[in-house]
């Protein structure tokens, strides 16, 4: 008897029983170097899981913390021997607590409104987010003054520092960006939501880098939310719709040599969009071919050479993996070696920078005392390099690295690796050091 329902995903028993109990995953899984404890690692979900499966452990609140409290990052893929896919079997585990433990009214009216009604409306996320950046502006220095006693006004602090003060640029693309020089192939930027709504001058950056090295860049207003989010929080049939509506609507576009992503989450789940749609005897297929396309930005450049040599950059940087490039995209020397090719910029090693800065989507709201504690491991080893700029590639690390930058004082930029690249080019990075 298994403890799972059958209207909800089931963590995949073949994956489950990939894993050996080898324990090399461990000092690589960010919850357990802050917690130490065994079933907050990947080997003891694993058991977890696997119990359930046999019957021997209810989809209670147990289970419940256990599964929540990972960030999903996919460290512990990068160092499995065995190649356990653990991501995948942990996002199933979310949609069976989903199913199977009712959240309580308020809970479900605030996820309703961020994943059914925010994310997948670009121009409504973009005015939530304006207003919250507005409301930092105005209420923060209060609410900072009221933390002091803890409680509820700490939480509320905590949450609004995790805002950007960088400004937020709405993505006004137009369709089709033509390729600067000898032409050399055709691709489709997906703009995504969060990046649509509020680092539109990072879509921008990326638009006119790939047009400087000889692409034609299209833009197509009809795209919608990856559904990333969705994933990770185990709404899963949430997750499936955005990805049908994505698949629908950009599969149109002819002649595309890559779909390009510049977001390391987004980019993730969409090269899963066939294992998302396996079972959707309409859109398996297609959902394969169109994950078949999908590059990140770095990944794509990085591949196919840049045809145009950037100009010099004197900066000191230094490069962070975003989890979900590295672990989820096994991408790492494309980004290096990109920065590696501007003239006169110093890119200086950061410790431990496959480790997980806290953010992992929404993390840092639903467990902020570890993603705190991962925030502050990784601001520790940023300030012992020196650098005037920490170089990453997605939206959610930017935002929360940006955070824990400005809570220690340390006045240090954080850019994407194209808005890098496009300075080197001539173009104007607001983000970077005068």
């Amino acid at each position: 008897m298994t403890s799972y329902v059958a209207t909800a995903d089931v963590p995949d028993l073949k994956l489950i029983r990939q894993c050996v109990h080898c324990g090399l995953c461990l000092p690589t899984c960010p919850t357990y170097v802050v917690l130490g404890v065994e079933m907050d690692n990947p080997r003891g979900r694993i058991r977890l899981m696997k119990t359930a499966h046999e019957g021997g452990v209810s989809v209670g609140s147990e289970f419940d913390e256990h599964i929540y409290k990972c960030l999903d990052c996919r460290a512990c893929e990068t160092a499995c021997p065995s190649g356990v896919q653990f991501g995948k079997i942990v996002e199933a585990a979310r949609a069976q607590v989903e199913a199977q433990r009712p959240r309580p009214p308020l809970q479900r009216a605030v996820r309703a409104l961020f994943f059914d009604v925010l994310l997948p409306r670009p121009r409504l996320l973009a005015l939530a987010a304006r207003v919250s950046v507005l409301g930092a502006r105005v209420g923060g220095p209060i609410l900072s003054a009221l933390a002091r006693g803890g409680g509820v006004f700490q939480r509320l602090s905590d949450m609004t520092a995790l805002i950007p003060r960088r400004a937020l640029v709405w993505d006004s693309l137009p369709g089709l960006m033509p390729a600067i020089g000898e032409r050399r192939g055709r691709v489709l930027l997906f703009r995504g939501c969060v990046m649509r709504a509020a680092f539109g001058d990072v879509n921008a950056a990326t638009a006119r880098v790939l047009a400087r090295n000889g692409f034609d860049v299209l833009a197509p207003d009809d795209q919608t939310c990856c559904g990333a989010l969705h994933v990770h929080a185990g709404e899963r049939d949430g997750g499936r719709a955005l990805a049908r509506k994505n698949i629908d609507r950009l599969e149109r576009v002819p002649d595309v040599d890559a779909i390009i992503v510049n977001a390391a989450g987004c980019g993730a789940n969409l090269k899963e969009y066939g294992w998302l749609l396996k079972d959707d005897p309409q859109y398996a297929e297609r959902a394969e071919r169109f994950a078949a396309r999908v590059k990140d930005a770095t990944e794509f450049l990085g591949d196919r050479g840049l045809a145009a040599t950037p100009g010099g950059l004197r900066l000191r940087v230094t490069y962070d993996d975003p989890c979900h490039l590295l672990h989820g995209q096994k991408i790492r020397e494309q980004p290096r070696a990109l920065l590696a090719a501007i003239p006169e910029l110093e890119v200086v090693p950061l410790e431990e920078a496959d480790m997980c800065c806290g953010s992992a989507g929404i993390y840092n709201v639903t467990h902020d005392e570890i993603a705190r504690a991962l925030l502050q491991r990784k601001v520790e080893r940023i300030a012992r390099t020196h650098a005037s700029v920490v170089v990453t590639a997605n939206p959610g690390c930017a935002m929360q690295i940006e955070a824990g930058l400005r809570r220690a004082g340390l006045d240090i930029r954080v850019a994407h690796v194209v808005e890098v690249l496009d300075a080197a080019y001539g173009g104007t990075a607001t983000v970077l050091p005068a």
